[in-house]
């Protein structure tokens, strides 16, 4: 298994499912889209894949990269603060979709806009400055260090 392409395919799915959290919520709040109790449970799912993605890198890979490979451990410093920023965007993000009106007003969609669009900009400069700087030394690792998801918190579905 080459983990460090598997990181790639989470990204890439990741990427695929917060485009489209974001395409529900803009039709949402433009008056066309789903149900909040749909939207919220959308929020719910993506949020809970990414911090499981996250935790998992925190406790699985970014030890054995740490031990396997010292020279990166000032990047790993810096992808575990990215997680933490991250962690705290997906939580204000929770609680907007989980606190959003039947009809949300202006200033509503204002915010929740705001907030997956801080969240999408982050991500995406995390994912490739993480591509960037793991993903070879994570391709390196073997069976004996672990499987994707005790190294990455989960696997990119198939199909």
């Amino acid at each position: 298994m080459a983990f460090g392409d598997e990181l790639v395919r989470i990204h890439q799915w990741l990427r695929e499912e917060l485009a489209q959290l974001r395409g529900d919520v803009g039709a949402y709040l433009d008056g066309r889209g789903e149900r909040p109790r749909e939207l919220k449970a959308h929020c719910l799912s993506f949020c809970t894949a990414l911090t499981k993605h996250h935790t998992g890198e925190d406790a699985g890979a970014f030890p054995v990269l740490a031990k396997d490979f010292p020279d990166l451990r000032p990047i790993i410093v810096k992808l575990e603060e990215d997680h933490q920023m991250v962690s705290s965007i997906v939580l204000s993000l929770e609680q907007l979709i989980n606190d959003i009106s039947d009809s949300p007003d202006e200033a509503e969609a204002r915010r929740v806009r705001g907030e997956l669009d801080g969240l999408t900009a982050i991500l995406e400069s995390h994912f490739i400055f993480e591509e960037g700087r793991i993903v070879k030394a994570l391709n390196e690792l073997t069976a004996e260090d672990g499987t994707t998801e005790s190294l990455l918190g989960l696997s990119a579905p198939t199909g």
